[in-house]
């Protein structure tokens, strides 16, 4: 008969070779494009396989295994504000958590006067925690505070899995984002400040490194007692943070150049900044066509983005996108953040966006106004711009618009708003206010070509000599045009 009875070890080879044609089949298809993905996607795409160790009992079950996304657990202590505070912000932590690539199981709140010295949580509450993560399964707890090393050691000694806390977390989702040299520049030195205080040693690394010249043989009267690992470590930290810190001073100076420039031309700016996921790029978007990255993530912006626009009646200016604030923005963040967030502090008008649609916006102005003042940007014109009109209650938009005199409501997704924005921005600007009376040659074109960009145009003619223009224009134009004023 054809139909024989399999024998085990068949079986097993024409499993085998099931297994083996299905691998292909994937390397195949994940393979087949090998152009340009998007870096989003592909870090959401990585998964880490759960449990190696514990999650299976026998090796067979490996094909079973699936692969998924690092989980957390949530933990705050609520000392101050209301439930509904704490709430929000355990809300925005879970967005934070799966912006940096996590599921997040669940969240935990205390009520404490203040975060435990030792543990962070109770001990009680700590317990607690240990046993909601070992129900979900979960690798990762993310407290939404700052951590004392101790606090952050105490705690995964009770829950007995990775412990980071909110800064360690903005730090993760900065260095995923940087894209320029800049950027990339202001994470790692953001990063090893945060790391220096926290570096802890045990075993070989705080034995003492040979000193003197004991490593050559030289033999007695030569050994000193050397660094441990650990000082060894600080010690290179050390050196890389300065390394940076003149670096980011050396790219700050090409970026004043650039800032310097556009004003040496009388060039207004602007500037866009607000909470983290209001909108902003969309808002760059939809005023210059700029095309700039937008994602419903925390902090898709990093680099600062800087386009052309024009106003309704012709004159340009600069719109700059910023990084993007959250509440408890990590002071190392804010220093090594300053020369990008100094865009805010030199612009002719701020536009401060908010997210109508958050449970709490009067909350996010707050707190991107105390970083302004951080940065000298707390001085300049600002209004507020409330994006997503379109989903947010209509009661909230009319409290904030009560609130904050200079305000509008618009839509970056739908476009309500945007050409009463533009003509507020106008309104707005700096106007050249010198008056001036030129008769320009007709070889100098490109003076009256800026003449028309920059400056209002109150008369024109063109006579034998040239044109005779009367505007009123900035100083850096009336500099140009000293020679050609008709007496």
């Amino acid at each position: 008969m054809t139909n024989q009875h399999l024998t085990s070890s068949d079986l097993f080879a024409t499993r085998a070779e099931a297994l083996a044609e299905d691998a292909l089949e994937a390397s195949t298809a994940t393979y087949d494009y090998d152009g340009e993905q998007l870096e989003r996607e592909e870090r959401a795409a990585l998964r880490r396989v759960g449990g190696l160790s514990t999650e299976l009992e026998d090796i067979t079950e490996v094909e079973y295994r699936q692969l998924r996304l690092e989980r957390v657990v949530l933990a705050g202590v609520w000392s101050e504000g209301t439930l509904e505070d704490a709430e929000n912000s355990l809300r925005e932590l879970a967005a934070l958590a799966e912006t940096a690539g996590s599921t997040v199981l669940e969240g935990v709140v205390q009520r404490r006067q203040r975060p435990d010295p030792a543990t962070y949580l109770g001990k009680g509450k700590a317990q607690e925690l240990r046993d909601i993560v070992l129900a979900g399964g979960a690798d990762t707890v993310i407290c939404d505070g700052e951590l004392a090393p101790s606090q952050r050691r105490a705690l995964e000694d009770v829950v007995k899995v990775k412990v980071i806390d909110r800064t360690a977390l903005i730090l993760d989702i900065f260095a995923q984002h940087a894209k320029s040299r800049e950027g990339k520049a202001q994470v790692e030195l953001a990063q090893l400040q945060y790391l220096l205080p926290r570096l802890r040693g045990w075993g070989d690394s705080m034995s003492r490194q040979a000193g003197g010249r004991v490593a050559g043989g030289e033999g007695i009267g030569s050994r000193g007692p050397g660094e441990t690992k650990i000082e060894l470590d600080r010690r290179r930290i050390n050196t890389k943070i300065a390394k940076l810190r003149r670096d980011i001073k050396a790219m700050k100076t090409v970026r004043d150049t650039k800032r310097h420039g556009r004003r040496a031309v009388g060039v207004p700016s602007v500037a866009i900044a607000g909470y983290t996921n209001a909108g902003k790029s969309s808002l760059l978007n939809r005023l210059t066509g700029a095309g700039v990255l937008v994602q419903n993530q925390l902090f898709a912006t990093l680099d600062p983005t800087v386009r052309r626009a024009e106003t309704p009646d012709g004159r340009l200016y600069t719109l700059s996108d910023t990084v993007g604030f959250v509440r408890s923005l990590p002071h190392q963040l804010v220093e090594a953040f300053r020369s990008t967030l100094e865009e805010v502090g030199d612009a002719d008008l701020l536009l401060h966006v908010v997210d109508g649609s958050h449970p709490d916006p009067e909350g996010q102005i707050s707190a991107v106004r105390e970083v302004l003042a951080d940065v000298g940007g707390d001085s300049i014109k600002e209004v507020i711009v409330v994006n997503k009109a379109d989903i947010a209650d209509p009661e909230v938009l009319d409290r904030i618009r009560r609130h904050e005199k200079h305000s509008i409501a618009v839509s970056a997704r739908t476009g309500a708003g945007i050409e009463e924005l533009r003509e507020l921005i106008a309104a707005e600007l700096p106007k050249p206010d010198i008056e001036v009376d030129v008769l320009v040659p007709y070889d100098r074109g490109d003076l009256v070509s800026r003449l028309h960009e920059e400056a209002e145009i109150l008369e024109s003619e063109h006579v034998a000599d040239g044109t005779r223009v009367r505007a009123k224009v900035t100083p850096a134009i009336e500099a140009d045009l000293s020679e050609y004023v008709v007496a």
